[in-house]
């Protein structure tokens, strides 16, 4: 099942050269695991509630992959010359399996709570 890398990273005036270099590095540490962007450094068009920043959205096969991709020796490498320059929240989800209906989850879910 598919997972994800999601970033939200806050803006910053100028950007620091090693964040320069971080962007031309980080494809090659996730061609190893099927890493693939699927949004990067895209404004939001904000619907509801407040946003600062920007968006780095990566795809990966499974969350496996999105994990050996974080933890591996290649990003580690050039993960500080991002986060010791830019603010932001990285996080790895879980995508949702083909045909997923949240209209079950919630069923399941309200089930679940009314059994206390």
């Amino acid at each position: 099942m598919t997972a994800y890398a999601l970033a939200h990273l806050h803006p910053q005036p100028t950007l620091h050269d090693d964040v320069f270099t971080y962007m031309e590095r980080i494809q090659a540490t996730m061609d190893p695991f099927g890493g693939r962007f699927l949004v990067h450094g895209s404004l939001p068009e904000v619907m509801e509630g407040p946003v600062e920043g920007g968006y780095v959205l990566i795809g990966f096969p499974d969350i496996d992959q999105a994990r050996a991709w974080y933890k591996s020796d290649a990003y580690q490498a050039i993960l500080a010359m991002r986060t010791d320059h830019m603010e932001g929240t990285a996080v790895l989800l879980h995508g949702v399996p083909d045909g997923y209906d949240a209209a079950t989850t919630a069923e399941h879910l309200r089930n679940a709570q009314a059994r206390g």
